[in-house]
């Protein structure tokens, strides 16, 4: 069955990279044509979210420079220490929001630290999977059509970032001990 499993996943996409142009063709579209205003469309918001994600970059390089970041870990970690999260998770849980790729820097260092199989190791990569880059999103995704007020979407992103953050320890707590 995993074989059968890993051949589909290996001729997926190139599957749907033939059948959709295929598809089109012959719904009687020009396809090339097609595809080369949608890839100048693709270009027009990659260019207009660069000062988003320039701004983000910029904050994300001075909280964490400034040693804001870990001020903020140590000032929470009695806290969370109380409900049952590990300290040394609270860098990752900090980041998460801000950053997928510093996140995923940070997520690699504790299970390189503590091992794949550690409670720590488990945990980091249970956040991983299940948090989001809430500032990241908001910024691309609002950037790209110019929302510039985000009104509750921050708020409401920081709470369900909370709310997985304690349910990646509760489950964690519950499968791994």
């Amino acid at each position: 069955m995993t074989e059968v499993i890993l051949e589909i996943s290996r001729w997926a996409i190139p599957a749907v990279l033939f059948f959709i142009p295929t598809y089109s063709y012959l719904k009687g579209l020009r396809v090339y044509e097609v595809f080369v205003a949608g890839a100048e469309d693709g270009f027009r918001v990659a260019v207009k979210i660069i000062p988003f994600l320039v701004g983000m970059l910029v904050a994300i390089g001075v909280f964490r420079a400034s040693g804001a970041m870990d001020l903020l870990a140590r000032l929470l970690d009695p806290l969370l220490r109380m409900i049952g999260v590990p300290g040394e998770v609270l860098p990752l849980a900090i980041l998460r929001p801000l950053s997928g790729g510093g996140a995923l820097g940070v997520a690699a260092e504790l299970i390189s630290h503590y091992g794949p199989d550690s409670f720590i190791g488990r945990l980091s990569s249970v956040m991983q999977g299940s948090t989001d880059t809430t500032f990241y999103v908001l910024t691309v995704y609002f950037g790209s059509v110019g929302i510039r007020r985000y009104r509750y979407a921050l708020a409401l992103g920081l709470i369900a970032d909370i709310s997985s953050l304690l349910a990646a320890v509760a489950v964690c707590r519950m499968m791994f001990g």
